[in-house]
């Protein structure tokens, strides 16, 4: 369960998504399809899961500049899960700190 979940991901507009509709994202594995991800988050936060959308970001090329010349590389390839609760659940990423 814990190689489907990746990390969770925590900016200013998933924390706004979370309060306002109960949603909640996380970088998944690559090859994790729906109803894994579903699985995985009910037994590791306890909580009832009522939708998940998925999304594959393809990797973007990158390049800078530099006194040495112009790197180029690439960043990987992830897959973003968003996930639905059911009303009046949540998950609190920050109870171990």
């Amino acid at each position: 369960m814990v190689e489907i979940l990746i990390k969770p991901i925590v900016t200013e507009k998933m924390n706004l998504l979370s309060d306002k509709f109960g949603r909640y994202g996380f970088k998944v594995d690559k090859r994790a399809n729906k109803h894994e991800i579903r699985k995985a988050i009910e037994d590791i936060y306890g909580v009832k899961v009522t939708s998940v959308n998925t999304m594959v970001y393809a990797g973007k090329l990158k390049s800078r500049f530099t006194k040495g010349g112009v790197i180029s590389g690439r960043q990987n390839a992830y897959k973003k899960a968003i996930v639905t609760l059911s009303k009046g659940e949540n998950i609190d990423f920050y109870s171990n700190i």
